[in-house]
């Protein structure tokens, strides 16, 4: 099966790019390590007192993600999904059965992180090289609309997010075929090389 990651900072597109993967190119599933974050009490105090919680290794459920991707890896189907509430920090479980999958789209800024510990083989990376400014600002229209942060508090966290993301050493050259997209156009290209290796 074939693991297609898509990694870039808060606001590059990765949601964006995965879906327009996912309606060119059929029998896919997408993995959001956004819905993946931990939950609970400890989850609920750091998310409030650690800037840019989100961004970090330590919200995300690395356990329950792994187990997942291992599960449809094996059986070439998903029962179900999940969907991370960050307003209220809970995890809520869909039954959504999905057969016959022939690659996985692992989209989030952990991509970098979960590829360290995959096989090289039927492995894609796509960096996505989007301006800071643009990132910002999608960043702050999200996290106010769909989070609840105020923009100033949302400005505050990507910045760190930012630096967090360029600070994490990246090894990717070593495990697998790493694409970049820099502009719109990079797209079509993509496109057409992913459905000549999924098909």
């Amino acid at each position: 099966m074939q693991l297609i990651i898509i990694s870039g900072p808060s606001g590059s597109g990765k949601t964006t790019l995965s879906e327009i993967i996912l309606k060119k190119i059929k029998d896919g599933l997408i993995l959001k390590t956004d819905n993946y974050y931990r939950t609970g009490i400890v989850s609920k105090i750091l998310s409030k007192i650690l800037t840019s919680y989100f961004d970090r290794k330590i919200s995300i459920n690395f356990e329950l993600f792994y187990r997942d991707l291992e599960f449809i890896l094996k059986n070439g189907k998903s029962n179900f999904s999940y969907k991370y509430n960050f307003k209220t920090k809970s995890i809520k479980k869909i039954n959504k059965k999905t057969k016959n999958i022939k690659y996985i789209i692992i989209e989030g800024i952990f991509g970098k992180e979960i590829l360290k510990s995959l096989s090289k083989n039927d492995c894609i990376l796509i960096k996505l090289k989007t301006n800071k400014q643009t990132c910002l600002k999608r960043v702050v229209k999200r996290d106010f609309q769909e989070r609840g942060k105020s923009k100033y508090l949302a400005k505050k966290n990507f910045l760190k997010s930012w630096e967090i993301f360029h600070k994490n050493k990246d090894n990717s050259k070593n495990h697998c075929e790493t694409i970049f997209i820099k502009k719109k156009s990079d797209i079509n290209a993509l496109l057409k090389h992913l459905t000549n290796i999924v098909n």
